[in-house]
């Protein structure tokens, strides 16, 4: 199982005074040495963190998988296919949110998402979705011609009882890898919530941000990246 750290918090900390520092180049650096398979950012259109500069270089200097995270739009296109990372996840963002609420709804795209994902295809970039767990978003995944998933865990992570979630996440998860989807998952998860879903063996990755962010300002990156990574491969 593999581990994309998302460093999107570390440049809201650098945007919060406007300042060159701390680079997220460099944390992607530091979460590689503590065993991060991938990195992880979302380039958003009103670019309150990640800016076009940091996917350049993100590209140029880390050795493994680059995921861009990006609204379904022709801006974002034209700058993944000049950025060229390993792979997109395309997800639904709203003016004003805090992090972004849920899956991207496929019944409700406006855009020919087919074609959209089949330039990005025909460019070398492999393209998932980020989507609720729900059957019929994985049917509509397929249709649009997704190679990947990434099943939003946010409903899970917030539930009292997480039974009838991971329930959920599983099935949708054993469907999405039955037809030939790359299985992810990730939102909201952490070091404690994480162990349930490590159990459905679909699930090949997750994508973590916050929960290493925040362990970093006391352990340093590196080391929170490291725990992360063996709680991960103590489930193998």
């Amino acid at each position: 199982m593999e581990l994309s750290v998302n460093i999107d918090h570390v440049a809201t900390v650098r945007e919060a005074r406007k300042e060159k520092f701390p680079d997220p180049a460099y944390a992607a650096v530091e979460a590689e040495l503590g065993g991060a398979d991938g990195i992880t950012v979302h380039l958003r259109g009103d670019r309150r963190h990640i800016k076009e500069r940091d996917l350049a270089v993100l590209k140029q200097i880390i050795r493994n998988d680059l995921n861009l995270e990006m609204a379904a739009t022709d801006e974002m296109a034209r700058i993944a296919v000049g950025a060229m990372p390993d792979r997109v996840t395309l997800v639904p963002e709203a003016p004003g949110e805090v992090t972004t609420q849920g899956g991207l709804d496929l019944s409700n795209v406006k855009i020919d998402l087919k074609s959209y994902i089949s330039d990005l295809k025909g460019k070398g970039i492999r393209v998932g979705i980020f989507i609720d767990p729900d059957m019929a978003q994985i049917k509509a995944a397929l249709r649009v011609g997704a190679e990947s998933v990434e099943i939003n865990t946010n409903e899970y992570t917030q539930a009292k009882n997480r039974e009838e979630e991971t329930s959920k996440i599983s099935r949708v998860a054993k469907a999405a890898r039955r037809e030939g989807l790359v299985v992810h998952a990730g939102h909201g998860i952490d070091y404690t919530n994480i162990l349930p879903l490590l159990s459905i063996p679909e699930i090949t990755g997750y994508s973590i941000g916050f929960a290493i962010v925040a362990r970093a300002l006391f352990v340093g990156l590196r080391q929170a990246v490291s725990e992360m990574k063996e709680i991960i491969k103590g489930a193998r």
